[in-house]
């Protein structure tokens, strides 16, 4: 499709987000809601809608979902009701699923994402509503029939529903990466899209650039990665162009996306608010909220993504890159928090935390909760560096492996076992200094002529025959003192 035509349309997405609750039991009921266990292990008969069964709420359910609104600057709403979603897949053993409709417990707000050209959006939410799940249909287990999993039926919800603000596929990414770390820094959801426990449906439509009136909308379901939710759009708004173009209309479908072509599919013809006959819950009461409920949910909500971000770039003057790499992971965050609590060298703890820390865990397939070295035994090797008595060279060299291997010990602790102090010693700098010269004569005369870049050699020479035990800045000055004496 030629540029031109891109520019042409406009895309216009809006995204579902399900985010599976991290708590031990069901939304309505004492199941456990763990992942994994035998096929129908965590189901019961009131998961299951058993004729004389009671649904009852989870409470944590009920928080989480208020931590999550708040962290998106919604309102919450105090005065919630649920209501019954009527439809009939082999997943859903009820036959309906618990949901809310009429009255979700968080409204508005906005999630902002930053983009490659430097700038920022806010993708405003339209609601956040609570709801159970339903089961797992698994087709690739028989050869001949699909085989149905219950444990996940009940397991409690949250869908995340956005306003039709997403104009990119890179957009749709940075939304789905904002909302991942959310669940995440706020301990509700792990976040993971391989194992469904956040899941992504997209409405995809295109408009003429500069038309108001929404096209029709196409919903893709059945994506399990970030990056494929960007392939769906970006398939879909070439493959409604064209039909567009070619002088067809697109038909409301809910779709399916195949992982391995790319491309989408029809599942079925899309269904709207009707097709599932709501109408409330006639087994749950409302749910009524305290205002001071809300506000000790908001008391303990910890720091979050975009507040450490603003706080990396204004309060401690790291660079951007610096403040989106610490703050992608919550417990990189974490660990780069307690650090600064022990140095006010920000952008040496940064450099070792993206730098040797990162290195360490990557190459040994561990996450930094696993990483042995404390935060305060690092701040202490980074100030070493800066009090001037071991080298930044000799410290990621030799000091920070020996760290490894002994993490219980101090920094300072074994810099002197291993003699790696700088020496203090000012014979003992000179004398390096004058065996270096003195092994290379003409680039003396080099340098007294003009050529400074000599300064590199001398200075190699010196920290090989001091085994890195000396404060390069002081001697690169003796060092030019003598030369210019010479």
């Amino acid at each position: 499709m030629s540029e031109e035509l891109k520019q042409k349309y406009e895309l216009v997405v809006g995204l579902e987000v399900h985010a599976q609750l991290s708590t031990q039991s069901k939304s309505f009921s004492p199941d456990s809601a763990a992942f994994g266990g035998g096929p129908n292990e965590h189901v019961s008969v009131v998961s299951l809608g058993h004729p004389g069964t009671l649904p009852f709420i989870n409470k944590k359910m009920v928080e989480y979902a208020v931590r999550m609104g708040l962290a998106c600057n919604c309102t919450i709403n105090l005065n919630n009701t649920f209501a019954r979603k009527n439809y009939f897949y082999a997943d859903l053993p009820k036959g309906y699923q618990i949901t809310q409709d009429q009255a979700p417990i968080c409204l508005g707000g906005e999630v902002t994402v930053r983009l490659s050209d430097g700038s920022q959006k806010d993708i405003a939410i339209h609601h956040i509503h609570m709801e159970e799940d339903a089961g797992k249909s698994m087709h690739d287990q028989h050869h001949a029939d699909s085989l149905i999993d219950l444990n996940r039926a009940g397991v409690p919800l949250i869908e995340i529903v956005s306003e039709p603000d997403i104009r990119s596929a890179e957009e749709a990414g940075q939304y789905l990466t904002e909302i991942r770390k959310l669940l995440r820094y706020l301990d509700i959801c792990d976040g993971n899209m391989e194992e469904g426990s956040m899941r992504c449906d997209a409405n995809i439509s295109v408009r003429l650039r500069g038309n108001t009136a929404y096209g029709n909308r196409c919903e893709v379901k059945n994506m399990n990665s970030i990056r494929n939710v960007q392939r769906a759009i970006e398939h879909e708004f070439d493959r409604q162009v064209a039909i567009i173009e070619n002088g067809g209309t697109i038909e409301q479908n809910t779709l399916n996306f195949n992982a391995d072509t790319g491309e989408t599919s029809v599942l079925r013809s899309k269904e709207m608010a009707n097709d599932y006959r709501y109408f409330p819950e006639p087994d749950l009461q409302p749910l009524v909220l305290s205002a001071a409920y809300v506000e000790k949910i908001r008391k303990d909500l910890p720091a979050l993504p975009n507040q450490l971000y603003e706080k990396y770039i204004s309060s401690l003057g790291l660079p951007v890159y610096d403040a989106s790499v610490i703050t992608a992971d919550k417990e990189t965050a974490g660990y780069f928090e307690e650090i600064i609590g022990h140095t006010t060298n920000y952008k040496a703890a940064a450099n070792w935390l993206m730098g040797a820390v990162k290195s360490y865990l990557n190459e040994n397939g561990i996450s930094i909760t696993e990483f042995g070295i404390s935060p305060g035994n690092l701040a202490a090797l980074i100030a070493l560096i800066d009090n001037g008595k071991v080298n930044n060279s000799v410290a990621a060299q030799k000091l920070f492996p020996a760290m490894l291997k002994e993490p219980a010990k101090s920094p300072e602790e074994l810099a002197k076992e291993l003699n790696l102090l700088i020496s203090a010693d000012t014979d003992d700098v000179y004398q390096f200094i004058s065996e270096a010269i003195a092994k290379y004569p003409d680039k003396v005369k080099e340098y007294q002529k003009g050529k400074k870049g000599v300064l590199g050699l001398f200075m190699g020479e010196i920290m090989k025959r001091s085994k890195g035990k000396i404060d390069p800045q002081k001697t690169n000055q003796l060092l030019i003192k003598e030369l210019e004496s010479k």
